[in-house]
């Protein structure tokens, strides 16, 4: 149980002590990259999909 206890004590300590947390700007531009990013793979994997799709059709068909 002692172990526990330390577990929680310094863990509580390196959160509030040595973590360095972004401000809130850095945190929005941060979130607007992530959100850019998804959208960005997303729209490349449609990409691929639709060709893949388009092809094994063809393929299919004959």
């Amino acid at each position: 149980m002692e172990n526990i206890r330390l577990y929680l004590r310094e863990s509580y300590d390196e959160l509030i002590n040595h973590v360095t947390w972004p401000t809130w700007p850095e945190l929005f531009s941060n979130a607007r990259l992530v959100i850019v990013c998804t959208i960005i793979i997303s729209l490349v994997v449609l990409l691929f999909d639709t060709v893949f799709n388009s092809g094994l059709k063809a393929i299919y068909s004959l």
